[in-house]
């Protein structure tokens, strides 16, 4: 290859992403002094950052129930309908405190299935002080974990990737035996502040279709034969210490690097298997052209295929994914005139909800969800009121949405006051504090380590600039004990009375949303003697009789079954 040809195309393979699987993707590392890099993670656990590009409409995604009536009134020609409509406001959680009650945008079906799966956080009115609603400045200050007047070179996602691995240095020690993989994998097709370290810039490397072409790519780059003086072109020994001689070793062995990572990913995308779970490809009503595909959806997959690798943990160990799905700028036509559920923003919505459900299945299949957790990102909400355009304009706080099955499920934050002489969303709590505490309890991090290394702030139980102090969010735990507290208080059998009963018993209990109930009535051996069922239920309290006059005398069991929950009681019948 001519140095030529290898300068025009070594762009290709280190300046920007290549696509695993049709999906564009970049690795991250550093170009000279990347330390504390080895694979010394304490845990297994990973990051995926959704981030929704362009600034999401909260009020549309999470409305205020308690408040609907102000919320209508500042926006009429977008507000989702709350009654009265096949497509309607979805209430997620009767068991929630009457001022924070809230339900999701009609197409959002899916978020709500997962909530009540325990698979869901959300933090309302999250934000940083003074936002200013700029889409450059904003996104930039997310990624780099500052405050509206800070301006850092590098990203906290950076910061946490450089302090959290032994020290080696990139590139010359890696990859290695115990840390094959990047530490961060962004897909798409920008170079995102998130990623930089402190006087580094991350180098990433292309393909515009599908692995092997990939690693047929890289295979070109195999030097120079122009030269006469080594396969690769390189100057005689004597130049190494030059600024050229220097400069084109750091290509080369960015060359190397790209080869081995190229050839590594492409090993554990062949050997993990295609999923049984059928991801959504296409929004299933009306929306503008270019908004009917779910781009979320292969970035997703393609995670849960490098993650599973073949099982066995042969997947990857890389700790960080950014995924992106953009068109949440919606100042114009957010929704169709003649329907507010319909439109740019509720194909959106589509795409998050039913991607992350069938990602979290995909994951479950493969033996993995409890290593992976999901946290949503946008540069700012929408404001209050709707504009003419049936759509909203750039506003400040807006809620924040975790998935996994290490969540601690549930609604942090109530409903933001939405009077009039309120323009926009107040934050509740800023994003730091957010991204502090899932490093804290997801990945492991020492609380020491956040404060001073990461976000220069204890963001977790330290004071806050105007008066009072940070409190600590419960986010993150085993997967386990907050599932199950949560399910408890969320669906269960209040009482079954009479017991002993003679003809009738009655059966009290609350569910948290509207479903089909069995309740099942067996004898001491388990065979099935009643089985009763109550369609479309509305969530809350209800009492059912049941009808025990035909049994005989005998010791029985009640089963209660509403979703995924079910509960057992023993019955006495006596004659």
């Amino acid at each position: 290859m001519k140095r030529r040809d290898f300068i025009k195309k070594f762009p290709l393979v280190a300046g920007m992403p290549f696509a695993i699987g049709g999906v564009p993707v970049k690795l991250y590392a550093e170009q000279n002094t990347y330390t504390r890099m080895a694979a010394g993670s304490t845990n297994d656990n990973v990051l995926i950052i959704l981030q929704l590009h362009g600034g999401n409409d909260g009020l549309n995604t999470l409305i205020p129930i308690e408040q609907y009536d102000q919320y209508y009134s500042r926006r009429a020609n977008i507000a989702i309908p709350a009654n009265n409509s096949v497509r309607k406001v979805i209430p997620l959680d009767s068991t929630l405190p009457t001022p924070d009650q809230v339900g999701l945008h009609p197409d959002m079906n899916a978020v709500k299935e997962l909530y009540d799966q325990g698979r869901v956080k959300i933090i309302q009115g999250v934000s940083y002080k003074n936002n200013n609603g700029s889409h450059f400045r904003g996104r930039d200050i997310w990624f780099m974990g500052g405050g509206f007047n800070d301006y850092y070179s590098s990203g906290w996602v950076g910061r946490y990737l450089q302090n959290e691995y032994a020290p080696q240095q990139y590139p010359d020690d890696f990859p290695n035996t115990s840390m094959l993989d990047p530490l961060a994998i962004e897909l798409g097709s920008d170079v995102s502040l998130i990623f930089h370290q402190e006087g580094n810039i991350p180098t990433s490397i292309s393909l515009g279709s599908d692995p092997v072409a990939f690693a047929n790519l890289v295979d070109q780059l195999n030097g120079f034969d122009d030269e006469g003086i080594d396969p690769r072109g390189k100057p005689p020994v004597s130049l190494d210490n030059s600024p050229y001689g220097k400069e084109l070793n750091w290509i080369l062995n960015l060359e190397d690097k790209s080869e081995d990572y190229a050839q590594r990913l492409l090993e554990v995308y062949e050997n993990s298997g295609t999923t049984s779970i059928t991801y959504p490809e296409t929004y299933p009503f009306n929306a503008p052209t270019g908004n009917l595909r779910n781009t979320l959806s292969p970035q997703l997959q393609l995670i849960a295929r490098l993650l599973d690798g073949g099982g066995s943990g042969l997947g990857v160990k890389t700790k960080v994914f950014l995924v992106k799905l953009g068109g949440f700028d919606t100042h114009a036509t957010q929704v169709e005139s003649y329907d507010p559920t319909m439109g740019v923003h509720a194909s959106k919505l589509y795409h998050i909800s039913s991607a992350m459900k069938a990602f979290q299945e995909d994951l479950r299949a493969r033996g993995i969800e409890d290593r992976v957790l999901t946290v949503t990102t946008s540069e700012f909400g929408r404001r209050i009121s709707s504009n003419g355009s049936f759509g909203t304009d750039h506003g400040t706080g807006a809620p924040l949405f975790i998935f996994g099955q290490g969540v601690i499920p549930g609604v942090i934050g109530t409903n933001p006051d939405l009077s009039p002489e309120n323009g926009n969303v107040p934050m509740q709590y800023d994003y730091r504090q957010v991204y502090a505490n899932i490093l804290l309890d997801w990945m492991g991090v020492e609380k020491e380590t956040i404060n001073n290394d990461v976000f220069y702030g204890n963001f977790i139980d330290g004071p806050k600039e105007d008066g009072g102090v940070y409190e600590k969010l419960p986010i993150a735990g085993d997967g386990v004990t907050g599932f199950e507290e949560f399910v408890a208080n969320k669906y269960f059998i209040e009482s079954l009375y009479p017991n002993p009963a003679v003809d009738e018993a009655v059966l009290s209990f609350h569910i948290n949303t509207e479903l089909q109930v069995f309740i099942t009535i067996m004898d001491a051996k388990g065979r099935i003697m009643k089985k009763i069922v109550k369609k479309g239920l509305q969530a809350g309290a209800h009492r059912i009789k049941l009808d025990v006059n035909d049994l005989k005398t005998g010791l029985y069991v009640c089963e209660f079954q509403a979703g995924i929950y079910k509960e057992t009681k023993k019955l006495i019948i006596r004659k």
